[in-house]
């Protein structure tokens, strides 16, 4: 039976009202009817990739065609989704099924998509492909607003975005130096409702317990839809030798991460909130000491929300302000 993926994914990179992330990659696709033995054909040479906003499929785009067809993989699995939703720039894969074919017949009279290799390779290396942003200058900032349909109604008052830098050690496998900067075409205006939050210092630790705060248009749990109002939540640090541990992540946090939540999980940061700060306060003054960046689903106990360590990239970000040749 021929799978097809439903994946419901987490919005990572950047945080912000971002409609969608589509990403550019070579011929790894072809519509129905387009199939020939050994291998797949393209004429287009490039296809688009993106999880679709009306019922959470994926689905692709040849560069020539007008449609978004759904992708159907033989043997698809959960590893395979979750590796898909990090290529995207999502946060996490909070769940994933196949179905048979005949069930999208109905649904789908274009037709559909099927992925194919020619050669045998890891599931990786099906999905390696380059990922660019549409256009830098569709990505609009909003600030002082906590209501998405504020935003909405006052889309003259955004501030567009110049440029966008990622991190270049980033990893797309483990979500390593998972951080990025924005350069703004206009200031921000500061006001009582838009203020400047403070970087941490150099040698900045917070200590494990330490009470920090997540703020975002997330969604309040897995399978509801982002709130229209902007969330606030108070989440404990928990120390790296813990988050490390055997009971939680095994290994897998660098130190470049850091964790925040409870061992219970009750809090938590969720699909919609990736890119977005974790703030603690010190003597006084407010530091973004995190990045929403990774998990596993959503407030799950023993699975804390994992954090770019901003501390740790305070020379780059420095480095990339002061090179004008960047901006």
């Amino acid at each position: 039976l021929v799978k097809l993926l439903a994946a419901v994914c987490a919005v990572g990179l950047l945080g912000g009202l971002v409609v969608g992330v589509w990403f550019l990659g070579e011929s790894l696709c072809l519509r129905k009817n387009q199939f020939v033995s050994g291998g797949i054909f393209n004429q287009s040479g490039s296809v688009f990739y993106r999880i679709s906003p009306e019922n959470s499929l994926l689905e692709i785009q040849l560069g020539k065609l007008p449609t978004w067809l759904p992708v159907c993989y033989e043997r698809w699995n959960s590893s395979l989704g979750t590796l898909v939703c990090r290529q995207l720039g999502y946060l996490r894969l909070t769940k994933h099924k196949g179905v048979n074919l005949t069930d999208i017949g109905p649904n789908y009279t274009d037709g559909f998509i099927q992925i194919t290799s020619e050669h045998k390779s890891s599931l990786e290396n099906m999905w390696q492909f380059s990922y660019r942003l549409p256009q830098v200058s569709s990505w609009v900032v909003y600030a002082g607003i906590v209501t998405r349909s504020s935003a909405k109604m006052a889309q003259h008052t955004g501030y567009a975005v110049e440029k966008i830098i990622y991190n270049k050690n980033y990893n797309h496998r483990s979500h390593d130096s998972d951080i990025a900067l924005m350069k703004l075409r206009t200031p921000l205006n500061f006001s009582d409702t838009i203020r400047p939050i403070c970087l941490p210092q150099y040698d900045y630790d917070v200590p494990g317990g330490t009470q920090c705060w997540i703020s975002g248009w997330g969604y309040t749990q897995p399978d509801v839809h982002s709130p229209d109002t902007l969330k606030e939540a108070p989440v404990p640090i928990i120390s790296t030798k813990k988050c490390n541990s055997s009971c939680m992540y095994n290994g897998e946090i660098t130190p470049r991460m850091l964790c925040a939540g409870y061992m219970e999980g009750k809090v938590d940061a969720c699909q919609g909130d990736s890119g977005g700060p974790l703030v603690c306060q010190d003597e006084n003054v407010w530091r973004l000491v995190g990045v929403v960046s990774w998990g596993t689903g959503c407030a799950e106990p023993n699975h804390p929300g994992v954090y770019t360590k901003v501390a740790e990239f305070l020379g780059w970000v420095y480095e990339m302000i002061e090179v004008k040749t960047l901006f």
